[in-house]
């Protein structure tokens, strides 16, 4: 160790799997030493914390959507007749798929 500039050593477990997921990392910059590599990422690397409450929301809301059109699929399996009720709900739950899609890509920009 005498003449080393870095003589503080970290030490730290992975998986199998997490192991061949650093050298697939460590392929794409390209790097065979996983030392530096290592130590370049925790010194510069950054985490990116998405939130995903907007998704969550739409997706509980597409999930409701879904349970009325499975209720007029069922109803209308079990009479072999659509109404105009039946085609008016699913127009208006077509109608708020696209609202909140629209909704969706306006957040994102």
């Amino acid at each position: 160790m005498n003449g080393r500039k870095r003589t503080v050593q970290i030490k730290f477990r992975v998986t199998e799997e997490e192991r061949a997921f650093i050298e697939q990392k460590m392929q794409l910059v390209p790097t065979r030493n996983m030392e530096a590599y290592l130590r370049k990422m925790a010194i510069d690397g950054y985490i990116i914390q998405i939130d995903h409450a907007d998704i969550k929301a739409m997706t509980a809301e597409i999930q409701k959507i879904g349970v009325n059109v499975n209720q007029i699929a069922k109803r209308v399996n079990a009479t072999g007749s659509v109404y105009q009720e039946d085609i008016e709900e699913i127009k208006g739950v077509l109608a708020e798929i696209w609202r909140l899609q629209r909704l969706s890509l306006l957040k994102a920009r």
